[in-house]
């Protein structure tokens, strides 16, 4: 006997109704979640794009010579620069050399670079124009490992010992590894080197204030037509006329090694002997 199955063409065309209505509901709600993603993708996007992160701050320093310009580095060295920016801008209170007053202008405006030597670096930083003014102040080291004077136009802090930061800086011409940060426990150069002692680096310079500090190191100084570490002092002195800060930065990498301190107050350690 053979069995066969009928089905009505009635109940074919009911069956696929309903499986036409069910992929009809199907359908709108898979646009919808593809829709959803899209525009959760879009939000996430603008979000992100908007997050991008501040340029550091750039210090434009506009000098009877030229203008240099140096990026800052306030992740690395946060105290030395809101110190710097406060005295460019005059908004940190500091203490004339000269009369004991407090001073609350900008402390750069007029000073000079008091001190230059060529293959080395140029300084600048104390009112008083000596290398040796005290501006009533004095703030910790910020020494890295990883920021060293390994190539020209590093901005730092100049000291007379560890931990006596104020307001005189440098620029670098050059890589000088002997003012390296030392971070040995025990001291560096069998000791003549104290521990956790340099030279904090907080900013980097262009290669056009780089050629400009070359040319300053290079201008005749008092005691004859060439400078040295022994003949340092400008026949005429170059002056910063205004430091300005600006927002964004533009400059290179960081510096490395402190040398021996110097024995003068807020000076760069002396170039190492020639061999």
């Amino acid at each position: 006997m053979v069995t066969s199955f009928y089905t009505p063409v009635g109940a074919k065309a009911a069956r696929l109704a309903l499986i036409l209505l069910c992929l009809g509901l199907a359908a709108p709600g898979q646009t919808a979640s593809k829709g959803t993603t899209a525009g959760t993708a879009s939000k996430t996007a603008k979000k992100s794009g908007s997050s991008a992160p501040a340029k550091d701050p750039a210090a434009v320093i506009h000098t009877t010579a030229g203008d240099m310009r140096c990026e800052l580095f306030p992740s690395q060295a946060p105290k030395a620069v809101a110190n710097f920016i406060g005295l460019a801008r005059g908004t940190k209170a500091w203490k004339d050399p000269v009369t004991g007053k407090e001073m609350h202008k900008p402390l750069y405006d007029g000073v000079i670079f008091h001190r230059v030597i060529p293959e080395f670096m140029i300084q600048t930083g104390d009112p008083t124009g000596t290398g040796s003014g005290s501006v009533g102040f004095e703030f910790p080291d910020e020494l890295h490992a990883d920021l060293l004077f390994d190539q020209p136009g590093r901005l730092a802090m100049a000291n007379h010992g560890v931990n006596t930061n104020g307001s005189q800086f440098f620029i670098t011409e050059k890589e000088v590894p002997f003012l390296n940060p030392c971070l040995e426990p025990a001291g560096c150069m069998g000791g003549r080197r104290a521990p956790n002692s340099g030279y904090t680096i907080f900013g980097q310079c262009d290669a056009e204030t780089v050629e400009l500090v070359k040319k300053i190191a290079r201008m005749a100084c008092q005691a004859g037509p060439v400078c040295s570490d022994a003949n340092s002092r400008p026949a005429t002195p170059v002056k910063i006329t205004h430091i300005e800060i600006v927002s964004g930065g533009k400059g290179a990498p960081a510096p490395k090694k402190p040398s021996p301190s110097p024995s003068k107050p807020g000076t760069a350690p002396a170039k190492p002997p020639a061999k």
